[in-house]
């Protein structure tokens, strides 16, 4: 097989050391260091004197990224690949044979990298998860004071939609300070919730304990704690994302989406849609399409494989964001979800919705073009003769027989 880099290395990384093999002209040298700087330091010295123009590594973990960091902006061609496509036959493995194998696959382009976005990008996202991490904890912390409640017999998420509201909080503050008074409690309610304020004093009638006062007061110090943390964050990536004002804007009218929404999807997948040949491409690396399974001219269920936690989970959260949206305001995203759900289940529905809403990003930041819902009836319109055939046969199934005639 013809070789298409002379002087590359494959690098096995793991936690406490790097097994580096360089190839080139002279033949194949293998080396160990450790994972401190100054020991990637020392790689990167030696592979600059070895003129090695391409390195490869596989993305194991996070161990991948110190790595990343010190060889980056040197004059080697970096790729960092999954880990499931280079494996070697097994029965002979070691470190030296993987960052062996790695250099051979590498030399003869065998390679497939991964992508992996500039510095700037990279900071961006790993605030952006931790945001969505920290809104995360923040719910189960909600849930667990819920179950608390439940557990002193206080009924206050049947009369509340939120019991951290801003009434729901003064509430199950008193509560945790030792106060029993419900009517008193009950009056703290605002807005709409004043309206149920006889309701309230029956569901903050319960027996809290002191361990439960004790726990409460700790979940409630813990909610506001993540909130304040919260706002910090949101200032940074604020900061962070006003090179991309223009692209959050445009994502951001898509119906389901909201800015954070925007923000989390943009920090996952960047401006920059050349990287990827086409909209399937693009979905195909999200991960958000169907996979194949085919074999002697079945096809057979698959799931649409490991993608993108982050993106999926935005995208998904986006579709259906739509499809409530869509009870007041119908629109395309609703209508497919729809269609799809009765036939082939929600989950399969929403996945597919999530596609539809990753292309239309895909073409606006590609293009620049602004969203312009087709509308609930898109689909019908354009395919009313099955739509039509469908309907008929469904009506001559319950006992009808069916005459149809095209209005002008």
């Amino acid at each position: 097989m013809k070789a298409v880099h002379q002087r590359c290395c494959g690098l096995d990384v793991h936690k406490k050391t790097v097994v580096a093999c360089v190839l080139s002209g002279k033949g194949r040298e293998t080396r160990t260091f450790g994972t401190m700087t100054r020991d990637l330091l020392e790689l990167a010295v030696w592979l600059e004197k070895e003129r090695v123009s391409h390195v490869a590594m596989e993305s194991t973990g996070v161990y991948w990224k110190p790595v990343f960091n010190i060889l980056e902006g040197r004059r080697f061609q970096l790729l960092v690949v999954n880990a499931r496509y280079v494996k070697a036959v097994p029965g002979r493995k070691t470190d030296v044979k993987d960052a062996e194998w790695l250099a051979e696959l590498l030399r003869h382009g065998l390679l497939r990298p991964s992508f992996v976005p500039d510095r700037p990008q990279r900071e961006l996202r790993e605030l952006v998860r931790y945001r969505r991490t920290l809104i995360q904890e923040k719910a189960r912390l909600i849930t667990r004071i819920q179950k608390l409640l439940e557990g002193a017999n206080i009924k206050l998420g049947d009369v509340a939609s939120n019991v951290m509201g801003l009434s729901g909080r003064a509430m199950l503050k008193e509560l945790a300070s030792g106060n029993r008074d419900a009517a008193a409690m009950a009056e703290l309610a605002m807005s709409n919730l004043r309206t149920k304020r006889a309701e309230l004093e029956q569901a903050l009638t319960g027996s809290v304990g002191p361990h439960q006062e004790f726990l409460l007061h700790s979940q409630i110090r813990m909610v506001e704690q993540i909130e304040t943390e919260l706002e910090a964050i949101d200032e940074e990536v604020e900061k962070r994302m006003l090179p991309f004002a223009a692209a959050v804007d445009l994502i951001d009218a898509i119906p389901g989406i909201g800015r954070h929404g925007a923000e989390q999807i943009l920090a996952e997948t960047g401006t920059d849609m050349t990287r990827f040949a086409s909209p399937e491409h693009f979905a195909s690396w999200a991960r958000v399409c169907p996979g194949n399974n085919e074999s002697g001219g079945k096809r057979h269920n698959t799931s649409t494989g490991l993608g993108n936690p982050w993106l999926r989970s935005a995208l998904i959260e986006a579709a259906l964001g739509a499809v409530r949206a869509g009870r007041a305001h119908p629109n395309f995203f609703a209508a497919r979800y729809r269609r799809l759900a009765g036939r082939r289940g929600t989950r399969k529905a929403a996945m597919a919705v999530a596609h539809s809403i990753l292309i239309a990003i895909y073409h606006m930041l590609r293009d620049g073009a602004h969203f312009e819902d087709l509308g609930a009836t898109h689909w019908d319109e354009h395919h009313r003769e099955s739509v039509a055939r469908r309907s008929v046969h469904r009506l001559q199934q319950l006992g009808y027989r069916v005459t149809i005639e095209e209005v002008a």
